[in-house]
């Protein structure tokens, strides 16, 4: 009886510890979109949303100060589409070649190497950028200067294939082997089978990973501050400087007054990436419920 009531008494205190761990994780979430409210708000005094939101020029330390974030916005738009042109193709390309070509000894190699290419640092991955690709894409395309969209792109997309790769291979790996012998059993081959059934079962979940890796691309810092150029201006073309917003927000936070216009402008600017990827999350996990509940795997 002692050591039931033992038993009991620490299953209580870990599941006391566990609710309060999930709760922290709320907390923290809501303190942060509190704070980004707070200190982003008070822009919309003194400029309106839409010129905010669709204002040209991005000047927000000269005298007759300017917040339109356009351009910003747009270098990060133009970022991410880059990078997904890069991520997508590699990331679901390796997922495919890992669960239906490769052999157990391949699998067992190629998958933790891809999934470290997560492990690396950002800052490594921006200075390889700087030092290596933007010097050999300058000279291979005669520019004028390789920190462009798209040095950034190559480098986000780089950074974003583990995480398409990892998460479609999962959702390759959850479709049920059934599916597969059905296939097989009405005379169809290994491509008519990998094309016609198994990536049409496991696509909401390679959507999921491709939207999981846009956020991944939308949200980095440190490497499009190092190679995209810095530049605020619209972009034409993805061989054209460009600055992200969350470059923006790491060059020009340390220089910004507290409790001034610029200050405000970047927290507002904060918030707007902040519902940007919250969009972006909610509904991959839209699409992953669909997918779950579709091969009968639960909510």
């Amino acid at each position: 009886m002692k050591i039931k009531n033992v038993t009991k008494f620490k299953e209580n205190i870990y599941r006391g510890i566990f609710t309060i761990l999930a709760f922290a994780s709320l907390f923290f979430l809501l303190g942060i979109t509190v704070i980004l409210f707070k200190e982003g708000l008070p822009i919309f005094q003194k400029v309106s949303v839409f010129d905010f939101l669709f204002g040209r020029y991005w000047y927000p330390t000269h005298a007759d100060a300017e917040f339109g974030i356009l351009p910003i916005m747009l270098g990060s738009l133009w970022v991410t589409i880059g990078a997904l042109g890069v991520c997508v193709p590699l990331g679901v390309g390796s997922a495919l070649y890992i669960h239906e070509l490769a052999g157990y000894t391949q699998k067992s190699v190629l998958k933790p190497l891809i999934e470290i290419l997560a492990a690396i640092p950002s800052i490594v991955y921006g200075f390889f950028g700087m030092v290596i690709v933007a010097p050999f894409i300058q000279r291979t395309f005669h520019l004028s200067v390789g920190l462009n969209a798209f040095t950034g792109s190559l480098m986000l997309g780089i950074m974003a294939t583990p995480t398409v790769c990892s998460i479609a291979e999962d959702a390759l790996s959850f479709v049920p082997k059934s599916f597969r012998e059905a296939s097989y059993a009405l005379g169809a081959n290994r491509w008519q089978t990998l094309i016609n059934v198994i990536m049409p079962a496991a696509g909401s979940g390679i959507s999921t990973a491709i939207i999981l890796g846009m956020s991944r691309a939308i949200g980095e810092t440190m490497t499009v501050l190092m190679v995209c150029g810095g530049a605020a201006v619209i972009p034409h073309s993805f061989f054209q400087p460009v600055r992200p917003m969350t470059a923006t927000i790491a060059a020009e936070m340390g220089e910004a007054v507290m409790g001034g216009a610029h200050y405000h402008a970047l927290f507002a600017i904060g918030l707007i990436l902040f519902l940007f990827t919250l969009v972006f999350n909610i509904i991959a996990e839209i699409i992953s419920r669909r997918f779950r509940v579709k091969l009968g795997l639960g909510r």
